[in-house]
């Protein structure tokens, strides 16, 4: 059986909002990149070729001739130390761009007013063609005018939902007079749309509402509003056509705002919007999560300019809302019932408060009468204990007050009172008189059973998801919606149906010593059988520490042997006798534990340990976090965690997977691309290539003080292309552009010093290749469509910078490409019948690209499923060049990715992200724990990451330093 990837922890959802606030560096305008010179083509590689060593000498390798460059043979700087770097020229069939870089202006605006990104280079032609449908709905361009009118509400409102209500009864009450009959569609806030000029250019109007959320004393009150309606300008619905049909570079934003806000009128009133999506519990039934929480079924709809035309991209939503249950029973479902018959513990009071704040609610003890407040906290004292002034002379009970105006007997006295309000005039109301409003999401963090009860709702297999699309489409009937009609747009009721290609899987290189030297996987997968590492690592001295209580020594020494065989049958020289006995350890001793086992396996063998293994509880709370940031930040020891039911029940299968993972945290290869060590790849073998990879990951939503990481990693062999390094760092919160890239400060005896992430990775890959980088190749994960101009500018500028401070006009060609995962479309088999068309879970198969038709009308950009699909429906990653000097092709950049989704080394199977951006994510996850060692990602009783930043301030405070032989294989977990 293929191997699966294994977590030693399960792995948190993360979701990426960027706040940047930072400043642009300004841009060099022109920059030269080098001149390559040409070689001799070389002999063609046999099908067995040996893999070149760690680290090539040009000197030693008779396939590669010395280029000309930018350097002169024996000129020496900061980056130059080393010979003078080598070129390769490909096989003949390949493309050659590098050739037509030499002496090319590389001209790069400052400004995004002057910025365009890569027009696409046609299409890709690669791969067996076959049709797909895709969750996008063709939508016709209206021929009407588009007139935009700002509005004004006095006094101001907050919610968008009470703007909604006050426009709603305008238009009640004078869509047939002023309005002049046209039905507006409206965005909650400034803006108002119609389909045609209202007849006045200014207009005032009076508008009364009920306010459904008055204080506590008296009736319900009527409010007036004064709305102020005054004519802005007409939307571009030429231009939008011209942009459609590739005439025009620049998308009209408005235009596409417009369209997307007349289409998302009428489910704003039907459902609950959050975001882009609506959810509803009529939808499909709720079903409970745990902890007064339940899951709404929901829809995503956006629309989107493709090459097609408009698209309105519709997806299916789940989301986590608070269960609308009486409050009481929401307490008793969060610390359990027996909690309700005693007085709050401070660890309870802080853990409902939490929960309660800002949660809105209703009273239930008057009746009819249904007011409706919002949590503002709990009062320290119990409801028997509170009292408040009548008047100037008689204070009043909360129990006795309720008993006499309400004939309402509060039971739960011993327990505090919601306090609703402000702070400056709270009111207390008993948690038995309230119930909680439906229609609330949850948006704090959510506990592991919690997450794991969403996401079996969640999970569907494509036909069912394709059904349930194509069933909201028909009840949305946007053919019959009101404001559709109005304003003229005709959406299509049919899955899009879309040109593809399935890239084929690339041959992959074993040992030569193994039974099968080289493997060609099978529909995304393969195994290990029969097959040694390419390069196995060295483990000499290891010792392993117990922390499970329940695991005897025994039973542990039984699992390190069969673990210790299976790294050698892979290939590995591994000692099988650890360097100490087994040491059994608490959770809670974790550092003395740790430090212990180094220091007493250095003095006994008289060298470092070289690997530790760790059997860890199934739930271990924090352990797994504290162990990997004592050992990555203080011992420089690299480590390998086990939990306990796999040390139980042994599987072949799970002992193979933890040997890959060893294999390259030990400085190891496991495979490597036939086309890598055969010289075939374009614009990657011809001429020495750094690719890198690049994220950023923000805090949980409610941590307001808590760091984002930023993590890059790049290549550090070539041609190879399989080993990584990476380095982490601590940026402001939720700040998307990585600050570290490159950086400069004053050195009081060296004076101005260079640094940041880029320059040093560069010198590394130097390092260990004894090459420079001449092309760089950049995957950006992270980061969506409206930060697009601002992270180019600022990180290309940042890469520019760092390589300029190696070497006097050493400026390699960039491509950067945007790596997005967290978009909507998904891609169905155009038969789902069909086995020859899809995998064993029914998805689409490992290599299906689409370049065409629901991409974008003139950029480079290409949808990929490079993965097979395990459960649920394969979301293929969106790739989008923002900047390419190398010129790739279609096929060259999509083979690349393709190719390069083979390549990664904790499991055998191909990924859904291309490894360079999938390790930056791992690296920047995994160095949370250095800022917060008390926050884990499989702690159920946590309630949230522990903040270290004081809110405001605008120091971050440094990661803690990576010892630099973990650098390279921290981000393998």
């Amino acid at each position: 059986m293929p191997i699966r990837q294994m977590k030693e922890s399960s792995e948190q959802h993360l979701v990426i909002k960027a706040q940047a606030n930072t400043p642009m560096n300004p841009v060099p305008k022109v920059l030269k990149t080098l001149q390559n010179g040409k070689s001799p083509p070389p002999q063609e590689p046999t099908q067995n070729a040996k893999l070149p060593s760690d680290n090539p000498s040009p000197a030693k390798n008779s396939r590669r001739r010395r280029g000309r460059g930018v350097q002169k043979a024996g000129q020496c700087n900061t980056f130059s130390g080393l010979k003078p770097p080598t070129t390769h020229q490909l096989p003949s069939g390949c493309s050659e761009n590098a050739s037509h870089l030499g002496g090319r202006e590389m001209g790069f605006p400052s400004s995004s007013k002057s910025l365009r990104f890569p027009p696409r280079p046609g299409l890709g032609q690669a791969g067996t063609r076959c049709i797909v449908k895709a969750n996008h709905f063709f939508a016709e361009l209206p021929d009407k005018d588009l007139i935009h009118y700002d509005v004004t509400i006095t006094p101001e409102v907050a919610s968008k939902n009470v703007n909604r209500n006050i426009i709603t009864e305008l238009v009640k009450l004078y869509r047939e007079s002023d309005l002049g009959m046209r039905l507006p569609a409206y965005d909650g806030r400034k803006s108002l749309y119609t389909a045609g000029e209202l007849p006045f250019s200014y207009r005032e109007f009076n508008i009364k509402l009920v306010d459904e959320e008055d204080g506590i004393n008296g009736p319900k009150r009527e409010r007036e509003y004064k709305v102020a309606i005054k004519f802005v300008a007409r939307a571009n619905l030429h231009h939008l056509g011209q942009f459609l049909a590739g005439k025009c570079a620049d998308a009209p934003q408005e235009a596409l705002q417009v369209l997307d806000i007349v289409l998302r009128e009428l489910s704003s009133k039907r459902y609950y919007p959050v975001g882009r999506s609506f959810f509803s519990p009529e939808i499909k039934t709720p079903q409970r999560l745990g902890d007064g929480l339940e899951s709404w079924r929901g829809f995503y709809q956006s629309i989107r300019p493709t090459q097609m035309g408009l698209s309105l991209n519709i997806d299916m939503s789940s989301a986590a809302f608070i269960e609308p249950l009486p409050v009481i029973e929401f307490v008793a479902q969060l610390l359990g019932k027996n909690a309700l018959s005693r007085p709050f513990s401070d660890s309870d009071h802080v853990k409902i408060k939490k929960a309660l704040r800002g949660v809105k609610v209703e009273v239930t003890h008057r009746g009819h009468v249904r007011r409706k407040y919002r949590i503002s906290g709990l009062t320290s004292q119990p409801t028997r204990e509170l009292m408040f002034p009548v008047d100037d002379q008689c204070m009043k009970s909360v129990v006795d007050y309720f008993q006499e105006m309400y004939e309402f007997t509060i039971q739960y006295t011993h327990l505090p009172c919601l306090q609703v309000g402000n702070q400056k005039k709270a009111n207390y109301l008993p948690m038995e008189a309230c119930k909680i409003l439906g229609g609330q999401r949850y948006t704090k963090r959510l506990n592991e059973k919690q997450i794991t009860a969403l996401l079996k709702v969640t999970c569907q297999r494509p036909k069912d998801k394709e059904n349930d699309i194509l069933q909201t489409v028909q009840h949305n009937a946007y053919n019959q919606d009101l404001y559709a009609k109005e304003f003229g747009i005709k959406i299509s009721e049919k899955l899009a149906s879309v040109e593809a290609r399935v890239l084929p899987a690339p041959w992959l290189k074993y040992h030569d010593t193994g039974k099968e030297k080289n493997c060609l996987p099978q529909v995304g997968q393969w195994n290990m059988m029969n097959k040694k590492m390419i390069n196995g690592s060295k483990v000499t001295r290891w010792a392993c520490i117990n922390f499970s209580r329940i695991v005897q020594e025994s039973v542990a020494r039984s699992f390190c042997n069969e673990l210790a065989q299976m790294c050698q049958v892979s290939g590995m020289e591994f000692n099988p006798e650890p360097a100490i006995p087994i040491y059994s350890a608490r959770p809670e001793h974790v550092e003395k534990a740790l430090k212990h086992v180094y220091h007493a396996s250095s003095r006994l063998k008289g060298k470092e340990l070289e690997l530790l293994i760790a059997i860890l509880p199934d739930n271990n709370g924090s352990l797994y976090g504290d162990l990997k940031r004592i050992c990555e930040t203080d011992l420089g020891l690299i480590s390998q965690c086990c939990l306990t039911k796999h040390v139980f029940k042994i599987s072949k299968q799970y002992l193979a997977n933890v040997s890959l993972k060893i294999n390259v945290k030990m400085g190891g290869r496991n495979t490597v691309l036939m086309d890598a060590v055969s010289w075939r790849i374009p614009l990657v073998s011809d001429i020495p290539t750094i690719i890198f990879g690049a994220d950023v990951t923000h805090p949980e939503n409610g941590e307001d003080s808590s760091p984002s990481i930023a993590a890059v990693v790049a290549s550090q062999d070539w041609p190879e292309i399989t080993k990584y390094a990476g380095l982490v760092c601590a940026q402001a919160h939720r700040q998307e552009l990585i600050q570290d890239l490159y950086k400069t400060w004053h050195d009081p005896v060296r004076g101005t010093v260079s640094g940041g992430m880029i320059r040093d990775l560069l010198i590394s890959f130097r390092k260990a290749t004894g090459q420079k980088p001449l092309r760089i190749i950049f995957y950006r994960d992270g980061v969506s469509e409206g930060q697009f101009y601002q992270v180019l500018l600022y990180e290309l500028d940042a890469i520019r910078k760092a390589c300029a401070s190696l070497e006097p006009n050493y400026q390699p060609p960039v491509t950067f490409v945007v790596v997005q995962k967290r978009h909507h479309t998904r891609l169905f088999a155009n038969n789902h019948k069909d086995r020859a068309s899809t995998d064993k879970s029914g998805n689409i198969l490992p290599g299906t690209v689409v370049d065409s038709k629901i991409c974008h009308p003139t950029e480079f950009d290409f949808y990929l499923c490079s993965h097979a699909g395990i459960q649920g429906t394969s979301r293929p990653a969106h790739y989008h060049v923002l900047w390419d000097e190398n010129n790739f092709t279609a096929d060259g950049l999509q083979s690349l990715t393709n190719n390069l989704c083979y390549t990664y080394a904790r499991c055998t199977r191909s990924v859904s992200v291309v490894p360079p951006a999938y390790y930056a994510h791992l690296a920047a996850f995994r160095a949370r724990f250095y800022v917060e060692p008390h926050s884990q990602e499989n702690d159920t009783a946590s309630n949230g990451v522990r903040a270290t930043w004081a809110a405001g301030e605008s120091a971050v405070r440094p990661l803690p330093a990576l010892k630099e032989n973990v650098k390279r294989v921290m981000f393998y977990c």
